[in-house]
């Protein structure tokens, strides 16, 4: 049997014997004791004293017979190629798996930034909140009064700045009077200016707006000024509202105030007043300075939860935030203190939309649990329950003649009361329509607008659909009627604004 080398199988140029009873090339075992310290056969601690040299003949060594020709140097050089091959294949894994490792390492580093970072921010708000909270408690107390706080209950009040008081009262009925005595002739006279339903067909887009921030797509709400048309303001995904102006196509104010989604906004009827409402639990009350810009007047501290739902009263003097604590606060507008907050512990499902009669005497609540609720302001328990939805009904609007109320829900189901027998006088479904986010009258009651998978609107008349439009690329949040309806605009979560007319 030939001598040779436990490691290369050949035979050793400088021959040395281990303890471990093997026969090693010299320089090669020198080199595997140095990196590793033992044997490579039997891995038994080995050192380079336990070898020893043997003598041999220095006369050079033929080749083995499996390298005395072409075929089988061939073989040998073919099965070096593979075994390179191998190593570097398990070499590139090696290095795969070292860079997915890296990667996650990146990735949890740039989670846990982005956590600080936020948490930060969570601080600087939370800071600033009960630092204003505090300004705004000793402004309420220097006058006499004590706004209630953000999810607590009303305090003693000394002066009339809490509860719903006679003044407050004796308003609210005279504008009731004064609005329900005219409403026959004016709901007469704007059925007679709006525009006919064969006009209202044909409307197309006729502008076509991307507003609000790109990296947060998605526009959720709208008003047009009941007095200025050409004044839109809408609110976004990006926690901003923006006041456009939609014959010149210009923005005119970005309005800056909340840390969530605006899902909410309104023009008052005659001031130069914006309200805005957000899920970061407040709402804010706007209004212009000396450059013409707006800025933050109130903010509205009552809810413990996001804010779905603002309605102004026909008065202009009072406002109502709805929200998924289940509550609505009623608030001054001229100071900004919630007069009232109530919760009605009957009800065990969030708020989703809220709007003022017409006459400004009761108020329409939707519900999370497929219901809409009615309140008499001096009453805080519902005077009124209709049940009928499948599903949560996330839109609701009055007709200006005072009897119909149009609700919608999240399945496409439409709904339309009557609010002097408390009854439900017609359905409307469509194969078609798979969600609703919101509907309107328009201002003489004779058309009803609905916003969801597509937007489409019914004529009072029967109840039969005037027009489908299907022009936003993805669910349209809002649509509101412009004056006469001579057009009407719509909001996208695909970020765009259009004009329909």
């Amino acid at each position: 049997m030939a001598a040779t080398c436990a490691i290369s199988g050949v035979v050793p140029d400088e021959p040395v014997f281990s303890k471990t009873g093997y026969l090693f090339e010299k320089r090669l075992i020198e080199k595997h004791i140095k990196s590793t310290g033992t044997c490579p056969v039997t891995n038994e601690p080995l050192s380079l004293d336990d070898l020893i040299s043997l003598k041999s003949n220095k006369a050079v060594q033929p080749r083995p017979p499996s390298a005395t020709s072409i075929p089988q140097i061939l073989q040998l050089l073919m099965n070096e190629y593979d075994a390179s091959t191998l190593e570097t294949y398990a070499l590139k894994q090696h290095v795969d798996s070292l860079r997915q490792e890296v990667a996650h390492l990146l990735y949890q580093q740039d989670a846990s930034s982005r956590v600080i970072a936020r948490l930060i921010k969570e601080r600087d708000f939370a800071r600033a909140a009960l630092g204003e909270a505090q300004n705004n408690m000793a402004s309420v107390l220097s006058r006499g009064g004590v706004a209630i706080p953000a999810g607590g209950e009303p305090g003693e009040a000394a002066g009339d700045d809490v509860g719903i008081s006679e003044q407050v009262t004796k308003k609210m009925a005279d504008t009731s009077k004064e609005l329900s005595q005219n409403r026959r002739k004016r709901v007469k006279q704007l059925a007679g200016q709006v525009v006919s339903s064969e006009k209202l067909t044909d409307y197309t887009v006729t502008a076509n707006h991307p507003l609000h921030s790109s990296s947060q797509p998605g526009i959720l709400c709208l008003d047009i000024h009941p007095a200025d048309q050409s004044l839109v303001l809408t609110g976004g995904n990006d926690s901003n509202a923006i006041l456009f102006h939609r014959v010149s196509g210009k923005i005119l104010d970005t309005l800056k105030h909340h840390k969530k989604k605006v899902v909410d906004v309104q023009f008052h009827h005659s001031d130069r007043i914006l309200f805005t409402a957000s899920h970061d639990n407040t709402a804010a009350v706007w209004t212009t300075q000396s450059d013409g810009k707006f800025e933050v007047q109130h903010v509205l501290r009552s809810h413990t939860a996001p804010i779905v739902g603002l309605t102004l009263h026909p008065s202009g003097s009072y406002l109502v935030s709805a929200s998924q604590d289940k509550s609505w606060c009623f608030w001054d507008v001229a100071t900004g203190v919630c007069r009232q907050r109530v919760l009605d512990e009957k009800i065990n499902a969030a708020y989703t939309r809220a709007q003022f009669h017409p006459d400004g005497l009761i108020l329409g609540v939707s519900v999370d649990d497929a219901s809409v609720r009615i309140f008499d302001y001096k009453n805080p328990k519902p005077v009124a329950t209709f049940k009928g939805h499948n599903s949560k009904v996330t839109g609701l609007s009055f007709s200006e003649n005072g009897y119909f109320l149009a609700t919608g829900d999240d399945s496409g189901m439409v709904k339309l009361w009557d609010l002097r027998k408390l009854t439900n006088f017609h359905t409307i479904t469509s194969g078609d329509l798979t969600s609703i986010s919101n509907l309107t009258f328009d201002e003489s009651g004779t058309y009803l607008a609905v916003a969801g998978s597509d937007v489409r609107t019914y004529t009072s008349k029967d109840w039969s659909v005037v027009q489908t439009w299907k022009d936003h690329k993805d669910e349209v949040t809002d649509v509101v009627f412009g004056r006469d309806a001579e057009f009407f605009a719509t909001t996208s979560k695909d970020r765009t604004l259009k004009i329909f007319s």
